[in-house]
């Protein structure tokens, strides 16, 4: 398995309205390492997964969305708890529709809350 992998970051604020999320119930701000990983059984006639500056450029576009927003009051996520899962989800997607005519492996998102806690989410 060939593989590319690029890493960002984004600033948030966002509330977990729900008592299962304890004090994160509230507003609160989180800093995202962002890594994108983009998996393939093979390379294109020109020996790469996928052109690593068009990864990046996506990327960025993908997460320029979310960058120093409150996700409170993006209309899309009304009634979503926008979990670190749920952003891992979303980023993929959206990466995965951008990327759809020149890309047809398999995109891992892993979205870094802490130096210590993490979550992902991979696509078939």
């Amino acid at each position: 398995m060939f593989a590319v992998k690029i890493r960002e970051s984004i600033m948030i604020a966002h509330s977990l309205p729900d008592p299962f999320f304890g004090p994160a119930q509230h507003m609160h701000g989180a800093t995202y390492v962002v890594d994108v990983e983009f998996q393939s059984a093979t390379i294109t006639k020109h020996n790469v997964v996928i052109d690593i500056g068009e990864a990046k450029t996506i990327t960025k576009k993908v997460l320029a969305e979310l960058n120093y927003q409150n996700l409170d009051e993006i209309t899309k996520f009304n009634g979503q708890l926008t979990t670190t899962e749920f952003l891992a989800k979303y980023i993929h997607d959206e990466i995965k529709i951008l990327t759809q005519q020149t890309f047809a492996g398999a995109i891992k998102v892993c979205l870094g809350e802490t130096h210590d806690a993490w979550a992902s989410y991979q696509g078939s």
